[in-house]
C-alpha cells in the first residue's frame, strides 16, 4: 500500500474552502464508496521500521470482549494499543486471549505510568505483568504513559530500565504517551533526549486555531497546544514515529447521527483531518463495538477530507464548542484554590456523556487524586472566567460529581 504524501495544513484547509461551508445549511454530498470496510493503507513507523495500519485498535475500555479483537483482526487492523492501566489489567488480559497464536501477525503496544522516583526494579515488575497478561514474550513499544511532568522524563531510572528490558528481548521499542496541559515540554525533552522511537500524543481538528480561523473570524479562539505541530516535525526530522489519539475531539457521535449521509460519517471526517498531516503517522482509536470498527475503518487510505467531511467537523463545534473541555488546553489549572483538577474531572465526565460509558467514567473518576465535590457547594466561585473558550467550569465540575461519585 502507498505512504501519504505530505500536505501543509493550511492549504488543505484552504482547498476544503470551510468559510464558504454556511455551517448548518451545507448539504452533505455523496459519502465514501461502499466496499467491504477494512485497513487500505498501511505505513512505516518511523526508526523502528514497524509496518502499522493508518488506524490501529485502542483499547481502554476492552474487558473480556475477544470476538471484538478477532473482528478487528480480520478486517486487517494488526496494531493494538494498550496499557496496564486499562480495565485495571483486564485489557491486556483480553488481548492476550484473543491474540493467542497470531503473535507474528500483529504489533502491540502497551504503557506504564512511570513516575519520577520510580526505579528499574518496580518498572520491570510492571512489564513483566503486562506480558503474562498479554501472554507473549515482547511488547513491540512499551510507553511511559501519560506524561504530563517533566521530571518523570528525567527520571534516569527509564533509560536505564528501558536498555535492560531491551538487552533481555521484552521490549524492542520505546514510546512517550500524553494529552495534558504540559505535553509540548515533555515532548521537546523527549525529543532532545532520545528518549523515545515513538510518540502517541493527542491531535485532532479542535486543537489547530488554523481550523477555526476557516469558518468562524469573528472568534478569538486560543491556541491549543500551538506548538505541537513543531514538535510532531521535529520528531519527524530525527525519524521518531508520531501516533494520533483523541482523534475525536471528545466523541460526542450521539449528536452527529441526524446530519450523516449517504454512509459519511463524523468519525470518518476527523480520522481523515488527522491522518492529512504530514507529521502524523498513522492512529489510535477507542474500538469498542464491530459497527465501530466498520465505521472507523472507512477512513483508512481515504485521501484527505472532502468538503462535506469539513462541513460535518465544523456543525460539530458548532454544536459542542461551549460545553466541552479542550485537550491539552489546561488554561484553567491553578483556578480552583480546593485544587479541584478541572480538566481531568471534565475528562472523566466526557466518557459518560460522550462515550456513553458510565461505568468506564465512573473507574476513571475515582483513580483522580482530588475529587470535585468542592464544586457541589462552591461560594467562591473562583474559576470563573479561568476557561479561555468560555466553558462554565463550576456548572460542569459539580454536574460531573454528582454523576460520577455515585
Amino acid at each position: 500500500m502507498s505512504e501519504r504524501s505530505g500536505i501543509d495544513r493550511r492549504e488543505f484547509l484552504k482547498r476544503g474552502a470551510i468559510a464558504g461551508v454556511g455551517i448548518g445549511l451545507a448539504p452533505l454530498g455523496a459519502g465514501a464508496a461502499a466496499e467491504p470496510p477494512g485497513v487500505r493503507r498501511r505505513v512505516r513507523l518511523g526508526r523502528t521500521e514497524l509496518r502499522i495500519p493508518d488506524i490501529g485498535f485502542g483499547s481502554s475500555r476492552l474487558d473480556g470482549d475477544e470476538d471484538l479483537v478477532r473482528h478487528a483482526l480480520e478486517r486487517g487492523v494488526t496494531y493494538f494499543d494498550t496499557a496496564e492501566s486499562y480495565t485495571d489489567g483486564r485489557s491486556e488480559s483480553t488481548l492476550g486471549r484473543a491474540l493467542k497464536g497470531v503473535r507474528d501477525r500483529v504489533t502491540l503496544a502497551s504503557k506504564v505510568e512511570a513516575g519520577a522516583d520510580d526505579g528499574r526494579e518496580k518498572l520491570m515488575q510492571a512489564l513483566e505483568g503486562s506480558l503474562r497478561r498479554l501472554q507473549t514474550d515482547h511488547i513491540d513499544v512499551y510507553f511511559n504513559h501519560a506524561v504530563n511532568d517533566v521530571a518523570r522524563l528525567e527520571n534516569p531510572e527509564w533509560p536505564e530500565f528501558a536498555s535492560r528490558a531491551r538487552e533481555q528481548g521484552k521490549i524492542r521499542f520505546t514510546g512517550v504517551s500524553g494529552h495534558g496541559g504540559r505535553l509540548g515540554k515533555c515532548l521537546e525533552v523527549a525529543i532532545d533526549r532520545d528518549l523515545a522511537d515513538v510518540l502517541l500524543v493527542a491531535h485532532n481538528f479542535g486543537q489547530d486555531p488554523a481550523f477555526y480561523e476557516r469558518f468562524t473570524a469573528a472568534f478569538d479562539f486560543v491556541a491549543i497546544q500551538p506548538d505541537l505541530p513543531r514538535l510532531m516535525a521535529k520528531a519527524k526530522e530525527k525519524d521518531i514515529g508520531v501516533i494520533a489519539m483523541k482523534t475525536l475531539r471528545g466523541a460526542r457521535l450521539n449528536d452527529m447521527r441526524p446530519y450523516e449521509k449517504d454512509g459519511a460519517t463524523f468519525a470518518q471526517a476527523a480520522l481523515r483531518w488527522t491522518l492529512s498531516s504530514a507529521h502524523v503517522d498513522a492512529l489510535v482509536i477507542s474500538m469498542t463495538s464491530a459497527e465501530l470498527v466498520d465505521e472507523v475503518l472507512g477512513a483508512s487510505g481515504s485521501g484527505a477530507p472532502t468538503r462535506e467531511d469539513l462541513a460535518l467537523l465544523a456543525r460539530y463545534e458548532q454544536r459542542n464548542g461551549s460545553v466541552q473541555c479542550r485537550y491539552g488546553c489546561s488554561g484553567c489549572a491553578g483556578a480552583c484554590p480546593d485544587g479541584v483538577p478541572i480538566a481531568e474531572v471534565l475528562r472523566t465526565q466526557m466518557y459518560a456523556r460522550d462515550y456513553e460509558d458510565l461505568a468506564f467514567a465512573r473507574r476513571e473518576y475515582a483513580r483522580l487524586d482530588r475529587s470535585a465535590s468542592p464544586c457541589v457547594a462552591c461560594a467562591h466561585r473562583s474559576c470563573a472566567g479561568a476557561c479561555p473558550h468560555g466553558l462554565g467550569i463550576a456548572d460542569l465540575t459539580g454536574s460531573a460529581h454528582a454523576l460520577l461519585a455515585g
